[in-house]
């Protein structure tokens, strides 16, 4: 079974003070890592302004990108936590409001990942199902599932997520997320598995929790995509 804590190490790079797991083979697949810096020999003007650079006019290198700007365009600092920075770092206009995007998810939707939620589950073409409740693990890695059996289901073996939902009108109007389909592959398997996620009918309560976690999951594959293609 896979552990749900794994330690972490106080690791300081170019770009400030980072908390990363002792083995980096745990780490997020949701993190990036840092980018190559942009080097001052090659950079001689602001990469956004075009401002040349001088003794007055001073080189800071954006934390996510990498590239070379001046200080009025790369000024603001931003919490960075896909990268793990324990403090805001210096980013550039495009990437602060990248990542404030990005710390809403860390600071919300996150939590409501790791909290869990229930749902109905079948598996493949099976009309049986099974009542668990899913959740995120706390290094992020795998989403548990426990009712009358437990599973686990690594984040990073996860090939599609399609939230399911209804009340769209052909006209447009307001839908709501009912479940979802999950497709993932075990590891050192190359077939697919399919599962899908019905929200509880059981208590009110219960159907809004799986709406926020559904709300979350999305984010979530944005963000997994995103890792993958960078």
């Amino acid at each position: 079974m896979s552990t749900d804590r794994d330690g972490k190490k106080l690791v300081r790079s170019p770009s400030g003070l980072r908390m990363l797991p002792e083995n980096r083979s745990l780490s997020s697949p949701f993190g990036l890592e840092e980018p190559q810096w942009v080097p001052d020999k090659e950079c001689p003007r602001c990469m956004q302004c075009e401002t040349k650079f001088d003794f007055i006019t001073r080189k800071h290198h954006c934390r996510r990108c990498g590239k070379c700007f001046c200080d009025k365009c790369c000024s603001k600092k931003v919490p960075l936590p896909r990268m793990c920075f324990v403090d805001p770092v210096r980013q550039c206009a495009e990437c602060s409001l990248i990542s404030q995007k990005e710390t809403e998810f860390y600071d919300r939707q996150l939590k409501v990942l790791m909290t869990g939620a229930t749902f109905s589950i079948t598996h493949g073409s099976s009309e049986k199902s099974e009542t668990v409740v899913c959740r995120l693990s706390n290094n992020h890695r795998y989403l548990f599932l426990d009712g009358e059996n437990h599973y686990e289901i690594e984040v990073s073996q996860i090939s599609t997520i399609q939230i399911l939902t209804e009340g769209l009108t052909p006209g447009g109007g307001n839908s709501r997320a009912i479940g979802m389909l999950l497709q993932y592959k075990k590891p050192g398997s190359e077939d697919l598995i399919q599962m899908k996620f019905t929200t509880s009918e059981d208590f009110t309560s219960n159907k809004m929790m799986s709406t926020s976690w559904l709300a979350a999951i999305h984010k979530a594959t944005k963000l997994l995509y995103e890792s993958r293609e960078q």
